[in-house]
């Protein structure tokens, strides 16, 4: 694979590294993965800094902190992915775990 030819912003980087579309996680390590998410205080920040975006006014270390935020979304959502397909390969099509 040519890099120069190939996404190399953190994200594509990091989703090439995590191969979400790939169930490899333990199921304990995907159900805790699951429940992983941002704190109140952060999930507060956010829905701020957002409303100051949609105005134009966010300062330069806002646009820096939104950013931050919205990387460590991405990385949780392409996590989280991964942990889902990793549920959903354990288990049989009638819904129940499978056994190996």
């Amino acid at each position: 694979m040519e890099l120069s030819h190939v996404n190399t912003s953190e994200l594509a980087i990091l989703s090439r590294v995590l191969e979400p579309e790939q169930a490899t996680f333990s199921p304990e390590a995907a159900r805790a993965i699951l429940g992983l998410d941002f704190g109140q205080p952060d999930k507060e920040r956010m829905c701020l800094l957002s409303a100051k975006a949609q105005e134009g006014t966010l300062s330069s270390e806002e646009k820096v902190e939104i950013n931050n935020y919205e990387r460590v979304g991405h990385l949780l959502n392409l996590m989280q992915s991964k942990a889902r397909r990793t549920i959903k390969a354990r288990r049989g099509a009638n819904g129940k775990t499978k056994t190996h």
